[in-house]
C-alpha cells in the first residue's frame, strides 16, 4: 500500500510549529505515513488571510492567552519536549531562514536545516532574524553556511517561498502549523490526534 502523505506547511517562527516539528517522526512511525515539509513565510500568510498571530489577537483577552500557554504546557509535558524554552526574540522576522529552508531544499541538506534551525529558535532562544547569527548557528552544526545563505538569495529560491505561501492561501490555510492530507485541512497541533485517526482509518490500521 502507498503511504499516506500529509504535508506539513511550517514557518521556523512558530513555536506550535516546532512543537509539531518534535512529535511528527512519532506519527510517521505509528501510522507509516510520510510527512512533506513546506516552507512558507508566515507573515506573509498572515497578510494574505487577515490574520494575526494569538499573541496579537488575543491581547486583550489575557484569559484566552493564559489558557493557550496552558495548553501548550500540556502538551509540552505530555510528549515530554522539555528542551523547549520561549525565544526572547519573539517575533522574529523568519524571512531569512524561511528562504534559507527553500535553499536547503535545493542544496539536499533540508532535513539537517529544519532541525538546526529549530532548535535555535526554541531551544537555544538565538536570534534567527540575525544573518550572522544564522551563520554561526548553521557552521556549528556543520552546514555550510556560506552555500545555503547565498543561494537563499537566488530568485527561483525567493519565487518558490513566495508561491509556496500564496498556494498555502489558495487552499485555505491562514497560519502554522497547517497539515493538509489530499484536501483535508487540519490547523494546530492540537488536531495532531484527529489526523492521526484519519491517517489510521484511510490506511485500514
Amino acid at each position: 500500500m502507498t503511504p499516506t502523505t500529509v504535508e506539513f506547511l511550517f514557518d521556523f517562527g512558530s513555536p506550535n510549529a516546532y512543537l509539531c516539528h518534535k512529535v511528527i517522526p512519532q506519527m510517521a512511525a505509528k501510522t507509516g505515513a510520510r510527512f512533506e515539509y513546506i516552507p512558507i513565510l508566515l507573515g506573509g500568510l498572515f497578510k494574505l488571510a487577515n490574520n494575526r498571530s494569538p499573541v496579537e489577537a488575543y491581547a486583550h483577552i489575557p484569559h484566552k492567552l493564559a489558557y493557550e500557554r496552558l495548553e501548550m504546557q500540556r502538551f509540552i509535558h505530555k510528549h515530554g519536549l522539555t528542551a523547549f524554552q520561549r525565544n526572547p526574540h519573539f517575533p522574529v522576522n523568519t524571512l531569512h531562514i524561511m528562504r534559507g529552508a527553500v535553499a536547503a531544499q535545493k542544496l539536499h541538506c533540508f532535513d539537517r536545516y529544519v532541525d538546526t534551525v529549530y532548535a535555535s529558535m526554541w531551544e537555544r532562544g538565538c536570534n534567527m532574524a540575525d544573518p550572522q547569527v544564522i551563520a554561526a548557528e548553521l557552521d556549528a552544526a556543520g552546514l555550510d553556511s556560506q552555500a545555503i545563505l547565498a543561494t537563499s538569495q537566488e530568485p527561483d529560491v525567493k519565487e518558490r517561498l513566495l508561491a509556496n505561501t500564496q498556494q498555502a492561501h489558495a487552499r485555505g490555510a491562514f497560519g502554522s502549523p497547517t497539515f493538509f492530507m489530499g484536501q483535508e485541512m487540519y490547523f494546530g497541533k492540537d488536531r495532531l490526534h484527529d489526523m492521526e485517526e484519519a491517517i489510521l482509518q484511510a490506511t485500514g490500521h
